[in-house]
């Protein structure tokens, strides 16, 4: 069976999202979101920097969300949630889910730290503001693309698993204005899902 490897409010809540969805048996290891778990020697042996997600499946162990999210597409469905490779839609599907890491995230993360993380004291308020400004920027792009849209190639597919989460977060954090109306509309509808709900809850 499969296990994961979670602590609440990361990125581990994207697998249990896309576990659910497909509907597939895991084991779920909850950790606190603390150096008493996260940093202990068993979950080092797991991850060598001590975070989440990991996953385990008969003898792999995979870290890194996006590498789990496609690892998982590949050996437990029969082509589920992803386009064909000969498919129009199979360059979008890269480009957004890789967009979610490579754009989106990194200014998420310094709100985070600079927010919640940070004591006050030590919070620096231009590296706040510099990363909102290019959160709003990141997610001008995404708010187009879903023009017509319901999902961000249509169809629901693992790119909302990986980028719907990272867009969610950010409307969590104050970062999704009024006039991002078509991203506010999809967001809307992600909150709906049965499996999301689970997976942002776990």
């Amino acid at each position: 069976m499969l296990k994961l490897h979670h602590a609440p409010n990361s990125r581990a809540g994207r697998i249990v999202w896309l576990l659910e969805e497909l509907g597939l048996q895991y084991d779920l290891n909850r950790m606190d979101f603390h150096p008493k778990d996260l940093k202990s020697d068993a979950h080092r042996d797991r991850h060598p920097l001590g975070r989440v997600p990991v996953l385990e499946d008969e003898g792999v162990t995979i870290y890194e969300s996006g590498a789990i999210v496609e690892y998982i597409v590949a050996r437990h469905t029969d082509g589920a949630l992803k386009p064909a490779v000969e498919s129009a839609l199979f360059p979008e599907f890269l480009q957004w889910f890789h967009y979610c890491e490579g754009m989106v995230m990194p200014p998420v993360n310094t709100i985070v730290v600079q927010t919640i993380l940070l004591p006050p004291e030590r919070q620096n308020k231009e590296a706040l503001e510099q990363a909102k400004r290019l959160l709003t920027k990141a997610l001008a792009p995404v708010n187009l693309a879903l023009q017509g849209r319901d999902y961000m190639i249509g169809d629901f597919s693992a790119v909302d698993i990986m980028l719907g989460h990272a867009c969610y977060m950010s409307r969590r954090l104050g970062c999704v204005g009024e006039e991002l109306a078509y991203l506010n509309d999809y967001l809307d509808r992600i909150d709906t899902r049965e499996a999301f709900q689970k997976g942002f809850n776990a």
